[in-house]
């Protein structure tokens, strides 16, 4: 039998569509994540009527650049964006420090009960994190023990995201990939399992620690309702905390525009360490 001729090829024909289909799920997904930003910042660019409007538009008819600005001094964004900074920076610190421990106990040092104690941990990954806003409120306004009262304090934001079950997973998974023999070397030459950890283990850790910083600020950055509860000073909280504190009175357009304000660090953040973020989640083996 001939083949039969057709003015298309049928493979090329499928990779058009392939490529068609392609093109349109990309520009889907980029319309649905950009979309929000575009309308964030464009709602700070309006007026008082035009951003209550009902339909909204789409684009500022008359632009007011001085939203911005205005936002700026009024909220007091300067002084909300270091007390960010402030609680974002400790919290990766005591991150760094405990989380790196625990994750290299149980990776390395293998105590007993440890696989038992990694699994309860992961386990509270699967509660739902407005469940534990009350018991997290109790604990600290009435710290067990010691009994101090920690609201109002750093300690309030910094002592509950110490704790984090998915960056102790990660490293302990990174912490798993790296050779025995290079431990059991060290060993030999005397080094203890603290020296081991500062000498060798952290500096091939680089990857996989820059994530797990990554995540430790963007989570403080983010947060909304804790440091609301934690931190009832309006002139202590964080960004997003202390806009809404700070609303009473403001215009809509204005708290637009210091919304989109408080969105821009993370937004270029993210661009910047974007690579940083995919290499560490992706480093689980090493190359000889």
């Amino acid at each position: 039998m001939s083949d039969t001729r057709t003015l298309v090829n049928p493979a090329q024909l499928n990779r058009t569509l392939y490529r068609a289909a392609l093109i349109l799920v990309v520009v889907a997904f980029t319309l649905a994540f950009l979309g929000p930003l575009y309308l964030l910042v464009t709602g700070g660019l309006k007026g008082t009527t035009e951003s209550i409007q009902t339909p909204p538009t789409f684009y500022p008819h008359h632009i007011e650049a001085s939203n911005y600005s205005d936002a700026w001094s009024r909220l007091n964004i300067a002084h909300l964006l270091l007390n960010t900074l402030w609680y974002a920076f400790g919290a990766l610190a005591f991150q760094l420090v405990l989380d790196v421990a625990a994750a290299y106990s149980l990776s390395k040092l293998r105590p007993a009960l440890g696989n038992a104690i990694l699994g309860l941990m992961l386990a509270t990954l699967m509660i739902p994190a407005m469940v534990l806003v009350v018991p997290q409120y109790l604990t600290v306004l009435d710290l067990p023990l010691i009994h101090q009262n920690l609201l109002n304090s750093p300690w309030a934001i910094w002592l509950p995201s110490v704790a984090n079950a998915f960056n102790i997973y990660l490293l302990k998974r990174f912490f798993d990939s790296v050779p025995q023999e290079l431990l059991d070397s060290a060993a030999i030459d005397g080094a203890g399992p603290l020296r081991t950890l500062l000498s060798i283990v952290l500096p091939m850790s680089r990857p996989i620690i820059g994530v797990v910083s990554i995540f430790a600020l963007v989570n403080v950055w983010k947060d909304f309702l804790w440091p609301l509860l934690a931190e009832p000073d309006p002139t202590r909280q964080t960004l997003n905390a202390g806009i809404y504190s700070l609303s009473l009175g403001v215009p809509e357009n204005v708290l637009i525009a210091a919304s989109a304000i408080s969105a821009v660090p993370t937004v270029i953040f993210f661009l910047i360490f974007q690579r940083s973020i995919m290499s560490g989640l992706t480093a689980g083996s090493l190359k000889g």
